[in-house]
């Protein structure tokens, strides 16, 4: 008995202890990565930094340094991560995969994602004036694409830069590709993602088109609202005469000149259908009764 109440008052002070964690612990508002991969395919080795889904440094292995990504960020201290240390991390992460693939060839499919393109201005669009041309691609697995650009069909290689793989937080990469150029009405340009090993390709096309500056923008509201504004006030102003119109018109009905009468009167029109007929059968029966007596 007493070793079972121990045991249960340990297993409630750990729920209690895991309780109060969930309760007081708050999700962590940054995250700072750093990723290390190797493949048989081109590149074999990669390692970056990431925060949030940014890079701030990669790896290069040949030259055994850490490189930034923005020139304005500072060195990486080297007394921090030794290269020889990261050097012997990449020879065990090549070991363990090819002992693995030898393991799972044949009974586990290979896990491959489909590059997903966006291609967009650095800087809004004016025709004829430099600009940069931005093609993020995501989803990438494993980190094996090729990226380039073309202009109306042909090719593009001056000027293209691209940025190293950078891990995201579903286990995949994304890569940024820039090209320069002088947008110009009717181009057509392509940043075209190559998948290696199955030369599978996705293309995304970008069309420049050039902005309404804000102020024709802002002149051509203005004009439309007061052109709107006189049209209703002359809508306004026709249904007030035509109201009063028909009023007169209803108040001229007693007025009608008699029927039988001796004549019109001079500048009246005689307006039967308004008018309600004379009652002449009366006045006739009354002459005949007298004649009669």
């Amino acid at each position: 008995m007493g070793a079972a109440d121990g045991s249960g008052v340990l297993v409630a002070g750990l729920l209690w202890v895991a309780l109060a964690a969930a309760v007081t612990e708050e999700p962590p508002v940054h995250a700072l990565a750093e990723v290390l991969f190797c493949q048989p395919a081109v590149p074999s080795l990669g390692l970056a930094l990431a925060f949030d889904e940014d890079q701030l440094f990669w790896f290069d292995f040949p030259g055994s340094r850490w490189t930034p990504r923005l020139p304005d960020l500072p060195s990486w201290p080297p007394t921090l991560e030794p290269p020889a240390e990261l050097l012997r991390d990449a020879t065990l992460c090549q070991d363990l995969r090819r002992a693995l693939t030898a393991l799972v060839t044949g009974v586990v499919p290979e896990s491959k994602g489909i590059p997903v393109a966006d291609v967009f201005p650095m800087r809004p669009v004016t025709l004829g004036e430099p600009n940069t041309l931005v093609c993020m691609v995501g989803n990438i697995f494993p980190p094996a694409v090729e990226i380039s650009w073309q202009l109306d069909g042909d090719p593009v290689t001056q000027g293209v830069t691209h940025t190293h793989y950078t891990p995201t937080a579903d286990l995949a990469f994304v890569r940024f590709s820039y090209l320069p150029v002088t947008p110009a009405a009717g181009d057509i340009y392509a940043c075209v993602v190559t998948r290696e090993g199955d030369n599978t390709s996705v293309i995304t096309y970008w069309v420049p088109q050039n902005p309404v500056p804000s102020e024709v923008l802002e002149t051509a509201l203005c004009g439309a609202a007061m052109a709107l504004g006189i049209l209703l006030a002359l809508l306004g102003i026709a249904m007030i005469l035509v109201a009063r119109r028909s009023t007169h018109g209803t108040a001229r009905t007693p007025g009608c000149p008699r029927w039988g009468g001796g004549g019109v009167r001079r500048g009246l029109s005689p307006t039967p259908l308004l008018c309600p007929p004379p009652q002449v059968e009366h006045g006739c029966r009354g002459r005949r009764r007298s004649v009669q007596e």
